[in-house]
Parts: C-alpha cells; structure tokens; sequence
C-alpha cells in the first residue's frame, strides 16, 4: 500500500469506534462499529430500499421524521412525575418539583401504598438502556436506593409512560417526618438526562390540600 492510500485509511479509521471482541480460540480481535450518525442521517440513506426501510419502521416503531435533531445525541426530557395511591385523587407534579412553604414537593400518608407514574418525550435519536435512580435520606442516612431499567426508546412527538411498581410508606411515628431525595434520569453511556433533589414529608394523615 502506498502512502497516500495508507494515510487515507488512517484518516478514515480515526472516525469510527472499535470493540473488542473474541474469536472461537479466545483471541481478542478489534471490531469497527463505524461512526454514530444521526437517525435522521440513517433513514435518509436507505429510503430508496423499500425491504430495508420497512425492517427499519418495524424496528424503530412510527419515527416522526420531523422530530429528529441533525445531532448524533440523543435528547430525553421528563415532564413529570404522577403519585398514585388508591382511593386517592392522582397527584401530578411538573418537573422541577414546585415546593411548598415548607420545602416539600408533596406529603405521603404513613403505612399507604403507592406508585410512581413518569413521563417523558424522546427526540433527535433512540436512547438505549434508559433508566432511573430514587435516592432517599433520613436524617442523614440512607434508607432506599431504588434503581429501575426503563428500556430502549426511539423518538417520537407523543410522550412515553412509565409506571413502577406499588410501594407502601413505612409506617409508625418514627417513619413519620422530614425526607430528602435524589432522583436522576441516565442512560448506558451515562448520559444524564435529569438530576434533581428534593424533599418530602411522610404524615399520620394525608394532606387536605391532596
């Protein structure tokens, strides 16, 4: 190979990402993955390939074209946040958290179940492996570290969804009282999405406001 072509290949392989991975004798061996382009990009670049395009509809879902950014990343917005508990008037709360004239997003009854349902609109590109941590403190010290997998999520102008699974707040008076959190949107590059802390209150009795 002469210099120019060697140096051309060079240039080339300075834009695409590599892996490792092993062979069928456990030898380790570098994989090109290519560059990451938009999806905007990559539906462009087949749209004459009727079977490829409608594999990629198939995979993707219905993706609003008009929704796609010209960037790579992908962009996740939280709306909000939407406490249920049974018998109870849904209490959805705007992202970020508004607090009262006590500090506190919202008040939970002692002993009662609940569940939390978030929602959140996906652009530009898919995000993979999108999750969420809660993190909560009393009194300084750590008593709940929730960590849940949400999924893979390609863009789309409707929001997406979630709602976790039923909890019960501990209960009895030294439940009772004063609680701050942590709560963050990330995905598996690490990308974060939300970072947000607050606090909140556990009570005998819910409050009339809710």
């Amino acid at each position: 190979m002469d210099d120019k072509k060697e140096k051309e290949k060079e240039k080339h392989e300075g834009t695409e990402h590599e892996e490792e991975e092993e062979d069928e004798d456990g030898n380790k061996r570098a994989v090109v993955l290519g560059p990451q382009v938009p999806l905007k990009e990559q539906l462009e670049l087949d749209k004459d390939d009727e079977s490829l395009r409608r594999w990629k509809e198939q995979l993707l879902g219905q993706v609003d074209t008009e929704q796609l950014g010209e960037t790579a990343e992908p962009e996740v917005k939280v709306l909000n946040l939407t406490i249920l508990s049974p018998g109870r008037p849904d209490l959805v709360l705007p992202i970020p958290f508004q607090a009262d004239e006590k500090g506190y997003a919202f008040a939970l009854k002692d002993g009662s179940p609940y569940s939390f349902r978030f929602s959140f609109i996906v652009s530009n590109n898919i995000v993979s492996g999108l999750k969420y941590t809660n993190t909560v403190w009393k009194t300084g010290v750590r008593v709940e570290n929730q960590k849940m997998m949400l999924g893979t999520f390609s863009p789309q102008q409707e929001p997406y969804i979630y709602e976790g699974e039923e909890e019960t707040t501990p209960a009895g008076i030294f439940a009772r009282g004063s609680y701050s959190a942590k709560l963050k949107f990330f995905d598996d590059d690490g990308k974060c999405y939300l970072e947000m802390s607050y606090y909140f209150e556990i009570r005998k009795e819910w409050p009339a406001t809710q």
